[in-house]
């Protein structure tokens, strides 16, 4: 369904190009270092150097830097997340050779200023800041804490207020230094060049970054800790209930499986819980599961906001749903079955017929070493998912969550 191809270049950049009929360039370059693989002292880390990168190298200025990007008239972005650090432009095709030699200067070039670190630094407190003032993420990170004591999933991605205070010039650079080498980088084009034309204009600007030996930390694999427990804070005008449940072990067919039961539970508009929670019994405006399938990380959370005097009713709401799917109460139909296929396979295609949304899928899947062509599979693969395999699924990862409610109120207390 899609012309790709891959390729290793001499110092070790993983690239894959796609060839498609586009006027469209997209542009992914990724680092495969972030989260999950900072030691507890480098919470935030990765983070930071992401932002870093767009604060000058040898030959740009933040302002001229951030100005040369501006002037390819697309879409640039960066962002860190679990297991990488990721930078995209979305350009017309005949921009694609600027993008390339930006985000090459960024990677091979920065300088990291001292007085542009000091700003960042304030820019990134305030950003963690603004997170505990957001009730939804402040209670994704309260749950968090409760589940996990010594894994990464226990810490926000962009770290805490205390780490990213330490943090040095030296501390960053060493690990820019460390994990920004070419065999940890991951570089995919969707372009309507060929595949040479694309391996020769990368191979021009990144050739000059050598190859160097490093190591990553072991990735911390922790199962949830099954509790309860109510937090308080102050000022706040709605409660939130969050159950998070973790999964490692899967088969890849057990995965597919769970995405379906996902969407069908929570994922969707016309969900189970959407349809119990806030349609038949309106307790809740907002309502929905969220599924992370990423190697060493294995979660998934239902969340919701209700009044407080809902608290229980909509505890007990969610569990009934869960007693019900596990216990095959609540039936999924061929025609249930067929539906969830299609809206799955309707993804997957939206996904190919975008160029950003196609590269920046393959490159997380270059990343976490798998095909490149697992969605094109998966749409064959799917066809075999049964209503016992989603049961099964439902009984095996549907258990022992740890469950977090936060209340307004100035004191904290927990619950059994």
């Amino acid at each position: 369904m899609f012309d790709a191809r891959q390729k290793v270049l001499p110092n070790g950049i993983k690239l894959i190009t796609i060839k498609r009929d586009t006027y469209i360039a997209a542009f992914h370059a990724g680092i495969k270092i972030g989260a999950i693989y900072e030691s507890v002292q480098e919470k935030g880390i990765s983070h930071f150097i992401e932002h870093m990168l767009f604060k000058g190298t040898k030959s740009r200025d933040n302002k001229k830097l951030n100005n040369d990007l501006e002037i390819l008239g697309g879409e640039y972005n960066a962002y860190t997340d679990n297991n990488s650090t990721v930078y995209s432009i979305t350009s017309l095709r005949e921009e694609l050779e600027k993008s390339v030699e930006i985000i090459s200067d960024m990677f091979i070039n920065s300088i990291f200023p001292d007085e542009e670190i000091e700003k960042e630094r304030e820019v990134i407190l305030s950003e963690i800041k603004s997170s505990k003032d957001d009730i939804e993420s402040y209670s994704f990170e309260k749950v968090n804490k409760l589940a996990f004591k010594k894994g990464p999933l226990r810490y926000d991605t962009a770290g805490d207020e205390e780490g990213v205070t330490k943090f040095t010039r030296k501390d960053l650079i060493e690990f820019y230094n460390n994990y920004y080498v070419p065999n940890n980088c991951f570089i995919t084009v969707v372009s309507s060049y060929e595949h040479e034309e694309i391996y020769d204009l990368i191979w021009k600007y990144f050739k000059d970054w050598k190859y160097k030996e490093f190591t990553r930390n072991d990735i911390i694999i922790e199962q949830n800790i099954p509790c309860r427990e109510v937090s308080y804070k102050k000022d706040i005008e709605q409660s939130t209930i969050v159950y998070l449940f973790t999964f490692y072990g899967l088969n890849k067919k057990e995965e597919l499986a769970l995405k379906i039961l996902n969407h069908r539970f929570g994922e969707s508009s016309n969900s189970i819980l959407f349809r119990k929670l806030r349609e038949e019994k309106g307790l809740a405006y907002d309502v929905y599961t969220d599924l992370d399938l990423t190697t060493g990380v294995k979660t998934l959370y239902i969340y919701t906001s209700v009044s407080e005097k809902n608290i229980k009713s909509a505890m007990d709401t969610i569990e009934k749903c869960i007693y019900k799917v596990k216990n095959e109460e609540i039936k999924f139909d061929d025609n249930t079955i067929n539906l969830m296929k299609k809206i799955l396979k309707t993804a997957v295609v939206f996904t190919l017929e975008d160029a950003t949304d196609i590269g920046n899928y393959v490159l997380h899947q270059a990343i976490e070493g798998e095909s490149i062509y697992k969605c094109v599979d998966d749409i064959d693969e799917i066809e075999s998912i049964t209503r016992e395999n989603i049961y099964e699924v439902a009984r095996t990862v549907l258990k022992d969550p740890t469950v977090h409610v936060l209340k307004r109120e100035s004191k904290r207390s927990s619950f059994h």
